[in-house]
C-alpha cells in the first residue's frame, strides 16, 4: 500500500506567513518608537523649557557615574548567570555571559510585558546545548533570587512604616502598596516552588490532551531537575549569587537617586528606591515595551511632593535614559549579531 506524500507548503501560505511576519515587525518597531518618544513627550509636557534647561546643566560627573552603574549592573547579572549555570552551558566566559545578558535585556525592553526577554535567554542557552526546559529552571531560580530580595526588603519596609512615623507623603498608599507587593511576590514564590507538583489531572478528568500533557510533564520534570541541581550548588556559590542580586538591585535602583541629585533635588535614597519599585510595578499595565508612559507617570507622581515639575521631568528623563534606553542602544547590536550569526550558521549547514 502506497503511503500518501506529505503535503508541502504552498507558495501562497509561505507568502502569507512572510506578510504576517512583516506586519508584526512593523508593529513592533512602531511600539518601540512610541516607547522611546514617550519620555521625551512627557518631559516637554511637564517641564517645558525649564526641564530642557535643567537637562543642559546636569553635572557630567553624575552622568558618568550613572553610566558606570548601568555597566556594573550588566556585569553583575552576567556573573550571576555564570554561577547559576555552573558549566552546564559549556565554558562560558564573562564576555559571552555579558552578550547573553545584553541581548536578553534588549528583547525584554523591546517587547510589551518583557515577554521577549526569557525567550531570547532560553534560545541563546539552547545554542550552547542547554535544553529550554533546563534553561527555564535556571531562569526560575534567577527570578526566585530577585523575588526573595524584594520580599525581604518590602517586608522590612512594611513593618517600618507601620511602626514608625516616617514623615513620608502618601502614608496610607505606601503601607497598602508595600503589603500588596509583598503578597504578590510571596504568591509568585509559592507558584515557582510548587510548579513541579502541579497536576494535569483532576478527579479523573484530563485537563489537557494526552500528547500535550506528556510533553508538559516531560518539560516540567526537566525543569524540576535543573531547579534541584541549581539549588544543590555549594552554599558558597548560592551565597555569592544572593550577594550579586543585592548589589545589582541596589546599584540599579540608585539611578533615580543620582538623577534627582543632578537636577538639584534632595530626597532619601530609600524613597527613590520605593518610588522605582512602584513605578516599575505600574509599568506592567502598559501595552508599550518597557512599560513606557506608565512608569514615567508613576514615578513622577511620587516625586511631586519633593521637586518642581521641571526638575521631575528632567530627572525622570535621565533615569529612563540609563534604565531603559541604554539597554536598547547597547543590546540591539548584540541581539542583531546573534541573529546574523544564527542565519550564517544555518546557511552554511544547508
Amino acid at each position: 500500500m502506497r503511503i500518501a506524500d506529505k503535503p508541502s507548503v504552498t507558495p501562497r501560505a509561505t507568502q502569507k506567513a512572510k506578510h504576517n511576519a512583516w506586519r508584526r515587525g512593523v508593529l513592533q518597531v512602531l511600539f518601540v518608537a512610541l516607547a522611546l518618544s514617550a519620555p521625551l513627550a512627557l518631559t516637554h509636557w511637564l517641564g517645558g523649557e525649564d526641564a530642557w534647561q535643567a537637562l543642559a546643566t546636569f553635572p557630567l560627573t553624575l552622568l558618568v557615574a550613572m553610566f558606570a552603574l548601568a555597566v556594573a549592573c550588566w556585569n553583575l547579572n552576567a556573573w550571576r548567570l555564570r554561577l547559576l549555570l555552573a558549566g552546564r552551558a559549556g565554558s562560558l566566559s564573562q564576555r559571552s555571559a555579558l552578550g547573553i545578558e545584553l541581548a536578553s535585556k534588549c528583547a525584554l525592553c523591546a517587547t510589551p510585558g518583557g515577554s521577549g526577554g526569557p525567550a531570547v535567554l532560553l534560545t541563546l542557552l539552547a545554542r550552547r546545548n542547554l535544553p529550554p526546559s533546563k534553561g527555564a529552571g535556571i531562569f526560575l531560580i534567577d527570578q526566585a533570587f530577585d523575588s526573595l530580595f524584594f520580599i525581604s526588603l518590602l517586608s522590612g519596609l512594611a513593618l517600618y512604616t507601620l511602626s514608625v512615623d516616617t514623615g513620608w507623603p502618601y502614608q496610607r498608599l505606601i503601607r497598602w502598596s508595600l503589603v500588596a507587593l509583598t503578597l504578590v511576590i510571596a504568591l509568585s514564590i509559592v507558584c515557582l516552588w510548587t510548579f513541579p507538583r502541579w497536576r494535569l489531572r483532576r478527579r479523573g478528568t484530563r485537563l489537557l490532551p494526552p500528547r500535550l500533557g506528556r510533553t508538559l510533564v516531560r518539560h516540567g520534570l526537566r525543569c524540576r531537575q535543573a531547579l534541584l541541581r541549581t539549588l544543590g550548588l555549594p552554599k558558597r556559590t548560592l551565597a555569592m549569587v544572593a550577594l550579586l542580586t543585592v548589589l545589582h538591585w541596589c546599584a540599579r535602583y540608585s539611578l533615580l537617586y543620582l538623577a534627582v541629585r543632578g537636577v538639584g533635588g534632595h530626597i532619601d535614597w530609600l524613597w527613590t528606591f520605593f518610588t522605582q519599585m512602584l513605578g516599575m510595578a505600574a509599568s506592567q499595565f502598559s501595552f508599550l515595551p518597557g512599560g513606557a508612559g506608565t512608569a514615567e507617570i508613576g514615578v513622577s507622581a511620587l516625586l511631586v511632593p519633593f521637586l518642581s515639575t521641571a526638575q521631575i521631568a528632567a530627572a525622570v528623563l535621565i533615569w529612563r535614559l540609563f534604565s531603559y534606553h541604554l539597554y536598547l542602544l547597547v543590546g540591539a547590536p548584540v541581539l542583531l549579531w546573534f541573529g546574523l550569526r544564527r542565519e550564517r550558521s544555518h546557511t552554511t549547514s544547508t
